[in-house]
């Protein structure tokens, strides 16, 4: 079974049924045939950011953004040690 992806306008609304319409989470989730606590979920992130809530299409939340570039560093670093370490043996060798 594939995973459903809902855009952030679809998650604001469904958030918008429980807080604003008055509508229970578990109506409001069978009714958009939704887990329980995928709708929390997303209340809880609208709640905690609600201008970030939803990144979607292509954004990231700045923490996972920087998390993803001190990786990518990470193994940049990592490959320019491993190619210094050859070239060290190599000429260590020669040196012989």
């Amino acid at each position: 079974m594939a995973k459903r992806k809902f855009g952030a306008e679809f998650k604001t609304e469904a958030v918008k049924l429980v807080t604003e319409r008055g509508v229970s989470v578990a109506q409001a989730a069978r009714d958009l045939d939704l887990a329980e606590s995928v709708l929390r979920r997303w209340m809880r992130e609208l709640a905690a950011a609600p201008a970030t809530a939803f990144p979607g299409h292509g954004q990231q939340r700045a923490d996972l953004a920087e998390i993803a570039a001190l990786k990518k560093e990470v193994a940049k670093l990592k490959a320019e040690r491993d190619i210094l370490k050859k070239a060290a043996a190599f000429f260590a060798r020669e040196s012989t």
